[in-house]
């Protein structure tokens, strides 16, 4: 099996201590099925192509610029050699600016992950002392770089024999959830129904395996060009069937395995469960998320 390439090279910057590392890709969807465009007649497959709408002639790639919108009827044309100039500098150095608990930043500012791995035997030692330092302490570090022409922020942390790197969205990415909740109901619930549904939760209780997750969809499509493949006929979803609604008690009960007749009370010793979650303690809130404080990375908005 080949060896990875690796997405970018430089080193790892801690004030005057400096490693060789190199960046690979964490997680890809270049494995989901992925279909093409096709002419129903002829079975080619379509190309795109960019129209002009007041003239409706298409226009060729060495006439396309990139504009941007300050209204609906004002457009700024930018070169090709104007957006190069706003490309920033590399010096191929990911500068460490702070080290912090690996849950102090919110999950809602992870953008993509990546394996940091050191470059080159010479590069070992101090990879090693580097991941199992932040190991022991328990913290992550917080680094800067350009990466694919952005100046970008990473979160970094030990992970198995290396280091994983998440690049972090800015603040103005992330999205306040106010807006999202406005409509969330101040309700006290009931005693009875809180210890039902902890009861629930607690004999639900797992870890987490990301093979036994199926991607459905893809299995379907792959059965479905198989079946097409052999000319056999496709068979068709049924549709759900409609549920009729459920009292909210009776339907804890029911999940609790407790009988309509039993009083709630009975659910508040929660059977033993059967294997401990290996999820950690939840991260903190971001002003972002929640409306109050935690630590957050901060971005400036033109990388």
């Amino acid at each position: 099996m080949a060896s990875p390439r690796a997405n970018w090279k430089g080193s790892l910057a801690i004030g005057d201590l400096t490693c060789p590392v190199a960046l690979y890709t964490a997680a890809s969807t270049a494995e989901r099925i992925a279909f093409h465009t096709v002419n129903a007649k002829t079975g080619n497959r379509v190309r795109r192509e960019f129209v002009d709408p007041a003239t409706g002639k298409p226009v060729d790639r060495d006439q396309q610029i990139k504009g941007y919108a300050l209204d609906d009827s004002h457009m700024v044309l930018l070169e090709p050699e104007d957006i190069a100039k706003a490309v920033p500098e590399s010096d191929k150095r990911l500068k460490v600016e702070a080290f912090i608990a690996c849950d102090d930043i919110d999950t809602v500012f992870f953008d993509k992950p990546y394996y940091l791995a050191p470059a080159g035997a010479v590069a070992q030692e101090a990879f090693l002392v580097i991941r199992d330092a932040m190991r022991e302490e328990k913290v992550a570090a917080l680094a800067r770089t350009v990466l694919f022409k952005r100046v970008r922020t990473l979160m970094i942390r030990a992970h198995g024999e290396g280091l994983i790197a998440h690049t972090l969205n800015y603040d103005y990415e992330v999205r306040s959830a106010a807006s999202a909740f406005e409509d969330v109901a101040d309700i006290k619930i009931k005693k009875d129904m809180l210890d039902l549904a902890r009861h629930i939760v607690e004999t639900k209780a797992g870890t987490f395996d990301p093979s036994a997750f199926d991607d459905r969809y893809e299995a379907a499509v792959a059965e479905m060009v198989k079946a097409k493949l052999a000319g056999k006929p496709l068979t068709r979803r049924k549709d759900p069937k409609q549920t009729k609604v459920v009292d909210l008690m009776d339907a804890l009960r029911a999940s609790a395995g407790v009988s309509k007749a039993a009083p709630a009370k009975a659910a508040k010793a929660p059977a033993k469960a059967s294997a401990k979650t290996s999820a950690k303690t939840p991260a903190k809130t971001s002003p972002k998320a929640a409306g109050s404080g935690s630590a957050k990375p901060r971005g400036k908005k033109a990388a």
